[in-house]
């Protein structure tokens, strides 16, 4: 379906082409750039509420600024998609997210107005201050340096960090908090209390008004006359707030709250700011979803819609005639509910993902036993810590690709104290159409290099279950599960919890020649290989390893005897992975085998759904029954299941 852009924004391709338009003409070129955004989004899927909600900030920036020479980081990156339609990419958005096509995401690679790379949030602010720095250092001291930082992102600790330490440089940075008080879950902690205090505080709201344009005249009077500005601007600040301004604490020239969704008055505050050295905050209140009432009026069910009819606002789902396994998120969610009503220890714990790993039925059931801590999640596994200390068993959910922020946490504060964590791993593998910076990778190989640490990953829901049961038992100390994004493969998953033991492995069936291994979800991908192989008189063996520490040794060297070419198959990177523990084993016990792995290749992997990735990387089903087929087995008796 070809989307037509309005009038205006139909004439622009890049920033010089807004710049031609009167300011006047600003706000119908607005209407036209959200629309645009629910029109493509609408019929080819996407993030949404978020990019809605800055689209006069997006506007008015790109207006004033000479970008991309002035350097524009956007944080969490899906507010930016107005950004990308400015900036060239219009005639190609209908392939946002789809693969090989635009990622969801500003990406250096894709366009030189990309100035960092953002899939995580909360790094704007350290990236715009390094950039800053540079310049300063280049004598580039016309360049300008904004940080758009929202969503939620202004709760993790880079952000703090970075305000840290840029009060004290004194480059030309602009920090805009894109205040809509929202992630993709409603924002947590007392910074939100402290934003909100000053948002509805009417008497500093009536002062701040024209500050910005008078500092802005003063500057260019004199530096005493700026100086003394401040200094009174400062003083009756505080009397108004009646506390302290925490921005201009940190050494941050603080103007706001203003509103973000009136792109004259943005513009006229942003030419000002312009003329005012050194690091400066504004403060802009918007709406998430700005423009289409449904998701105005819930922002976090907007937040990625998927396709929806724009104009009765229906979200499309596909309908079956059967029932269909869960996701993985909802068996968790469940399960962990179940799990709690038995033992009175088990808390639940998440770094601002509450309704994206399904512990907000937790939150709702059990709200003084789980706990969403903001975009923290380092915090999240030290705090996760804390309560294991003191004999309860946290159950510390974080997206895969999230917890690469918190592996020091994890080794230092769980690990060495050998305290049962159990760290639930959500969209491990292959993300879909998040991307590179969303992929559950490397947590197979990150986690088990790890002593103390435990590391699992269940074929089935049922499996999932099971391991959140043993996890949960006395003395298991650290303990990873890891589990995809999306379906599993059960209709009948709610069965009754059931011990796994720790290291423990199983066969799937019995074969000749060939064994294939495999851990995790993808195990089913050779379920489907293995029925079309034996269609054809290829017969592997195939085991499910369950945990890739400890390994299932017995089960290891029951292979080894008896099969001299090996397939092991994992949702995960190749250098460090499975497939690396079971050629260790191998050497260490003196076997040879011809051992082939099938798993995520030494790449960054773009974004597109699972089953084209898979298939990129070599191993979804036809992958690996070409691994089969190449190693060139084949038999005439069929081997029945075990």
């Amino acid at each position: 379906m070809q989307v037509k852009a309005g009038d205006l924004l139909q004439k622009i391709n890049y920033p010089s082409d807004l710049k031609k338009l009167k300011e006047d003409e600003l706000e119908q070129l607005c209407q036209e750039l959200r629309q645009y955004i629910i029109d493509i989004v609408s019929v080819n899927g996407g993030h949404f509420a978020a990019s809605l909600g800055v689209v006069e900030l997006t506007v008015a920036l790109q207006y004033v600024l000479n970008t991309p020479y002035d350097q524009l980081v956007w944080d969490v990156g899906h507010q930016a998609y107005g950004h990308k339609i400015l900036t060239g990419r219009r005639e190609d958005f209908h392939t946002n997210r789809i693969y090989k096509g635009l990622s969801g995401f500003p990406k250096r690679g894709e366009s030189e107005y990309d100035t960092f790379g953002v899939g995580h949030s909360s790094t704007s602010i350290s990236a715009a201050l390094g950039m800053a720095v540079a310049s300063q250092y280049k004598g580039e001291t016309d360049r300008q340096h904004v940080a758009v930082i929202g969503d939620g992102a202004m709760t993790a600790g880079i952000a703090f960090e970075a305000l840290n330490h840029a009060g004290i440089e004194n480059t030309n940075i602009l920090v805009i908090l894109n205040d809509n008080n929202m992630a993709i879950d409603p924002n947590v902690g007392a910074l939100k209390e402290y934003l909100t205090d000053i948002t509805v505080s009417k008497p500093y709201n009536r002062f701040r008004d024209d500050i910005a344009s008078i500092l802005a005249k003063l500057s260019a009077i004199g530096p005493d006359a700026y100086n003394m500005a401040q200094k009174i601007e400062k003083s009756i600040k505080g009397t108004l707030l009646k506390r302290s301004n925490f921005f201009e604490a940190l050494k941050f020239r603080y103007f706001g709250p203003i509103d973000g969704h009136d792109v004259k008055h943005l513009v006229k505050v942003l030419r000002d700011l312009r003329d005012i050295p050194g690091p400066k905050i504004l403060h802009c209140i918007t709406t998430k979803g700005k423009g289409y009432a449904l998701a105005e009026k819930d922002q976090t069910k907007w937040h990625a819609p998927g396709l929806f009819d724009k104009i009765t606002g229906e979200i499309k789902k596909i309908k079956f005639e059967k029932p269909q396994p869960p996701k993985y998120q909802d068996v968790f969610g469940h399960s962990i509910i179940e799990l709690a009503e038995q033992n009175l220890k088990i808390m639940g714990i998440t770094p601002a993902m509450p309704s994206g790993c399904s512990l907000n039925l937790m939150m709702k059931a059990m709200p003084n036993r789980a706990f969403d801590v903001g975009i923290a999640e380092q915090h999240a596994v030290t705090f996760s810590a804390g309560l294991a200390t003191q004999g309860l068993i946290p159950f510390c959910n974080i997206y895969s690709s999230f917890m690469q922020r918190a592996y020091d946490q994890v080794i230092h504060d769980v690990a060495i104290q050998k305290l049962n964590v159990v760290f639930c791993l959500d969209r491990a593998g292959i993300a879909g159409a998040d991307g590179s910076t969303h992929h559950g990778a490397y947590d197979l190989a990150f986690m088990r290099c790890i002593p103390n640490m435990t590391v699992s990953a269940p074929m089935n829901e049922e499996e999932l279950r099971n391991l959140m049961y043993t996890a949960q038992q006395d003395n298991m100390g650290p303990f990873v599960i890891r589990y995809p994004r999306g379906q599993g493969v059960m209709v009948d998953w709610q069965r009754p919890f059931k011990a796994i033991q720790v290291g423990k492995g199983r066969k799937i069936c019995d074969g000749e020649d060939i064994a294939i291994l495999t851990i995790g979800h993808i195990g089913n991908e050779a379920v489907k290989a293995i029925a079309e192989l034996n269609a054809e008189g290829y017969y592997p063996a195939h085991y499910d390893l369950r945990f890739v520490k400890p390994l299932d040794e017995t089960l290891l060297h029951e292979v080894f005897k008896k099969f001299n070419k090996v397939i092991t198959v994992e949702d995960g990177c190749l250098e460090g992975g499975m497939g690396s523990a079971v050629i260790e084993f191998m050497a260490d016990n003196n076997y040879k085998a011809n051992v082939s792995r099938l798993g995520i290749p030494d790449l960054v992997i773009e974004h597109g759904e699972q089953h084209e990735l898979w298939a990129e990387c070599g191993y979804n089903d036809q992958g690996i029954a070409s691994a089969v087929r190449n190693a060139g087995i084949k038999t005439n008796k069929h081997t029945i299941a075990s």
